[in-house]
Formats: C-alpha cells, structure tokens, sequence
C-alpha cells in the first residue's frame, strides 16, 4: 500500500461525514479514521458546500474525479484535466492557481518572488515531510533563483502575464485564480485589468 493511500482513504471518509451532516439529520458515524456521535449542523446553507479535491499526478487526479465536486490544481496540463473529467468529473469545475510578482522592475520582482515563494520549487517530498518554518526557510536556499524565474511570471510584460493564464484556459481550467506575490496589490490588479484581461481568449 503506498504511503498516500492511507491520506486518500481518510479524505474520503471525511467527505462522506460531511456530506451525511449537509443532509441537516443527526449523524452518528463510527468509521474507520472518524468517530462522529449524534452531530447535526442546525445552521445549513441552501446547498451543501461543494467539496473540490486537489490532485496533482494521475492517480490523485482519478481519486478527485470519483469523490469531488470540482478539481484544484496548479499546473496548466490538459492530461490531468481529462483524467479528472472522464474519471467520474465530468462537466464538474475544474480550478487552477498560478502566482505573479506585477512589478515595472523585474529583478526586484524576481528577488520577491524568490525570497517569499521558492518553498513552492522545493525538490522531491520535502515540502510535505518539513515539520518546522524555519525548516521550510532553510530549504528555500536550495531553490535557484532562475527556477523561480521559470515558475512565477515576474515584472509588468502583459504578454508574459497572459501566455502563462492562457496556458491555463487552453489546458481546459474553467476558472483561474491568480495571486499577487509581494505588496503591490494595486499595481497588479490595474495591470491585469488593463492589459491582460482585455486581450485573453
């Protein structure tokens, strides 16, 4: 049994607890991670919330496809999209995450993005075996600055910004969530709103 399967089998059991409690009836659950006894929600929203599953290879994505009721990736790839649709997704949405550091200085930018974001580039398990920050903090230095600069569109080329959402959309991503890396919220968001959302497909 791999080392995620045990993860997956309490994710699943843990959506189908909080599906059972969205119903608004008393839940008494003694399953195999989860013991529940006598659980309602009394405040209910008008739908039950939507439960979107992360995946980011071919098995997790198959797993997401089969409990989920959208997708969450980071990564433009049309293989995984299909994988999660035809894996039980279907028409289901299927979200995506990407950041940029917005800034009419690119270097500084990139020191940003590299300084803030290079835990993300972290080679092979070790951003989900590192227990402490400052373990996270320690391991950023193994990340080169040029890989940051591959992974994290940097400085204010509109056309940059929008080839790397529009890989997104060609991928089949139905919505897009991009995120601002350092301060300038304000310059980002005029940036996008002007230059790069105007032009993208």
């Amino acid at each position: 049994m791999s080392s995620t399967a045990p993860r997956s089998c309490m994710l699943e059991e843990a959506v189908e607890v909080i599906r059972l409690l969205h119903r608004g009836e008393q839940v008494s659950h003694n399953g195999d991670y989860y013991v529940v006894q006598e659980a309602r929600i009394y405040t209910r929203p008008e739908q039950p919330v939507p439960i979107y599953v992360s995946g980011f290879g071919p098995q997790a994505t198959r797993f997401a496809g089969r409990i989920g009721d959208g997708y969450c990736t980071v990564v433009p790839d049309a293989d995984l999209v299909r994988t999660f649709r035809e894996s039980g997704g279907g028409d289901k949405p299927v979200q995506a995450g990407l950041k940029v550091c917005w800034d009419a200085d690119r270097e500084a930018a990139l020191d940003r993005a590299h300084r803030l974001w290079a835990n993300d580039l972290l080679p092979g398990q070790l951003a989900q075996t590192l227990p402490r920050p400052q373990d996270f903090a320690a391991a950023m230095t193994l990340v080169p600055r040029e890989q940051v600069a591959e992974a994290i569109v940097c400085g204010d080329d509109p056309q940059a910004h929008l080839a790397r959402v529009q890989a997104y959309v060609d991928a089949g991503v139905d919505e897009v969530y991009v995120q601002q890396v350092g301060e300038d919220h304000e310059g980002f968001f005029r940036g996008w709103s002007e230059q790069v959302l105007p032009k993208l497909r």
